[in-house]
């Protein structure tokens, strides 16, 4: 404990205590003042605070790290990120899979990197893109984190350098992938990076997810810059990484194990001298392939084992993969060409997305996907039988299940159960249908409507967006996700908020965690706690998730009892945010996080947002522990300077 001062700003009395070292919880007070922890341990005296917050019974513990974001667009639009706060989160890692914001729009000769990368592959409507693009002042990666210090932040955000838009910067859009990077551009590439490093970036971010395509004209049938690397501009850029103690986060080329291992032996203490930080996305148990999530299990042994000395760490989804889709569009359509097809025309283009339903071809094509491995004597049915297909989506009518379009009455059912009830009311049993409103359905659809491909495309064809439905194609098996998720090699935390707007929900992935943990006790519980807050933040190198004496007071609240009651399969929804002009899928769990402090302020209180968050400073941009403004323990610009 601390010299108490004259008075405390605010005394947390009573709650039991997780302090994100991993040790079982106790009960203790916490003070806070000027935005630090002043103060731990019980009894403190309530008549030193100006507040007292009265928290018997109560899980306290660090402000929670969200380390798979992508609000780097959502933090511009509304700074407080109250999808965020409102599950806990007090600092979010941004710029993940070589995309961000560091180089400012880089609008050049007609181009816009910005919408031309984000809007395939995190799912986000253009106009908000350019929306964003529009407000943007800086143009370099000093002036990036020297802007949020203009921002009514809510949570703090952590940045790295982005990989494709250092190429962009470099080597401009259509250079960056079209031909290979000369020797003096990977230089230069360096020289940027090395910056980014010495003004506190926490590493820096590459893909290579084969799915990940750019949105606009005339490449929109090409991968994003970073899929262009070379080996050789890797292991140049990662070098810098290695000598700076900063992490690399990466995705992997999941068609190419090869690649996989050559890329992630870069992690290796043992062949390069010095251990590299890595950290990639995702460990899943995927439903169409078991082995993945195995893979991902054996993958991390092999590569922090004593052979390897390496430093790696997969990221783990704390739910299961349920993806949201409007019509085709989904990011599980990027991973099938012909699905692809159909998201490769704008949002808003439903005539160019018809004509290609309409192309006997296409659909021909389609009809040939559709039915890959589910008949006959081949190495596809095979696979599929032993389930080690190489695609994630199962192509399943009984997977698929409508959210919204066509009848009312098929809202909450799956695809299957629609499609037999119409070939019931199709052979003559008029009972069949539900209602004169699934009648007039059924008797706008072509008789006989054909098999279940056929079915899905007049689905497509005539609902097209309109048509919303989810499917879940991973983490299925609570013992298996449990068993990823608690693995100690595996950090929990590949939520992908902010990316996605309507097709993905994991914000309350930290949430998920912890209330999966509660089954276990309090021991894992603890457990838990660390690896959501100190585990992650002394890997990425931050000065966050702890409740040491004089550690910026970052604190989330927490109500087991309503942990326990929250059933997160209910609380997710499809909402307008006014910010977007746009709907987006959120959770808005109830009654589970009943405080969120940021930097001693709160944001969040007995469950509703306070006035502060949106309006006025509470986080702030983190810089690498070793730089200047972190050692100094400053919070603020101002402090700094």
């Amino acid at each position: 404990m601390i010299a108490r001062p004259d008075q405390w700003d605010v005394l947390i009395r009573g709650a039991l205590v997780f302090d994100g070292q991993g040790a079982l919880p106790q009960v203790e007070d916490i003070a806070i003042v000027g935005g630090r922890i002043a103060a731990r341990g019980p009894d403190l005296p309530g008549s030193a605070a100006a507040e007292v917050i009265e928290a018997e019974g109560l899980w306290l513990m660090p402000g929670l790290l969200d380390i798979h974001t992508h609000f780097d667009l959502e933090v511009e639009l509304a700074p407080g990120l109250p999808e965020a706060i409102r599950h806990g989160t007090t600092t979010a890692l941004v710029a993940n899979c070589s995309l961000g914001m560091a180089f400012g729009n880089q609008r050049k000769a007609g181009q816009d990197p910005l919408v031309d990368c984000f809007a395939r592959v995190e799912n986000i409507p253009k106009h908000v893109l350019q929306k964003v693009g529009d407000q943007i002042t800086w143009n370099e990666s000093g002036g990036y984190l020297e802007h949020f210090d203009q921002l009514a932040l809510g949570p703090n955000i952590a940045p790295m350098i982005p990989h494709s838009m250092l190429r962009i910067e470099v080597m401009g859009l259509q250079e960056s992938v079209s031909r290979p990077p000369t020797d003096a551009e990977i230089e230069t590439m360096a020289r940027l990076l090395e910056k980014g490093m010495d003004e506190g970036y926490l590493g820096f971010s590459t893909d290579d997810l084969p799915f990940h395509y750019l949105a606009n004209d005339p490449h929109r049938r090409v991968r994003i810059p970073t899929q262009f690397a070379t080996y050789a501009e890797l292991k140049r850029l990662t070098g810098i990484l290695r000598e700076r103690d900063r992490v690399w986060q990466a995705t992997p080329n999941k068609d190419s194990r090869p690649s996989i291992i050559r890329k992630f032996l870069l992690t290796s203490g043992r062949l390069f001298g010095k251990p590299l930080k890595l950290t990639a996305v995702a460990a899943l148990d995927v439903t169409t392939n078991r082995s993945i999530g195995r893979m991902g299990l054996v993958l991390s042994k092999l590569l922090n084992s004593r052979l390897i000395n390496g430093r790696f760490r997969l990221q783990a989804l704390s739910a299961p993969f349920t993806v949201w889709a409007d019509g085709p569009i989904t990011p599980l359509s990027e991973e099938i060409p012909e699905l692809r097809e159909l998201n490769e025309p704008d949002l808003e283009d439903r005539a160019a997305r018809r004509r290609i339903l309409d192309d006997p071809d296409f659909v021909a094509r389609f009809r040939t996907m559709w039915r890959k491995g589910k008949s006959g004597f081949n190495l596809a049915n095979l696979k599929r039988k032993l389930r080690l297909e190489d695609e994630v989506l199962s192509r399943r009518l009984d997977d698929m299940f409508v959210d919204a379009g066509g009848a009312p009455e098929w809202v909450g059912e799956s695809m299957q159960v629609v499609f037999e009830r119409l070939r019931r009311w199709q052979a003559g049993e008029t009972g069949a249908a539900r209602s004169t409103g699934e009648q007039a359905a059924f008797a706008a659809m072509p008789n006989p409507v054909g098999d279940d491909c056929d079915f899905f495309i007049y689905l497509l064809r005539t609902f097209d967006t309109d048509l919303r439905w989810h499917v879940t194609v991973a983490n299925r098996d609570p013992a298996m996700l449990k068993k990823l998720l608690f693995h100690p090699l595996i950090l929990p935390g590949f939520n992908d908020s902010g990316a996605h707007l309507t097709n993905m929900a994991f914000y309350d992935g930290n949430l998920r965690t912890l209330k999966l943990a509660d089954e276990d006790g309090p021991a894992q519980v603890a457990t838990q706690v660390r690896r959501l807050t100190r585990e992650p933040a002394e890997f990425l190198g931050l000065t966050a998730g702890t409740l040491d004496i004089g550690a910026q007071a970052d604190i989330t609240v927490i109500d087991p009892q309503a942990l326990r009651a929250w059933d997160p399969g209910i609380t997710v929804q499809h909402v307008w945010r006014d910010e977007f002009d746009h709907h987006q899928m959120v959770n808005r769990v109830p009654d589970v996080v009943r405080h969120v402090m940021v930097n001693g302020h709160f944001a969040w209180r007995d469950g509703d947002f306070m006035p502060a968050l949106g309006r006025q400073t509470l986080g702030r941009a983190l810089r690498h522990l070793d730089h200047p403004r972190e050692t100094s323990g400053a919070n603020t610009a101002a402090e700094a300077a």
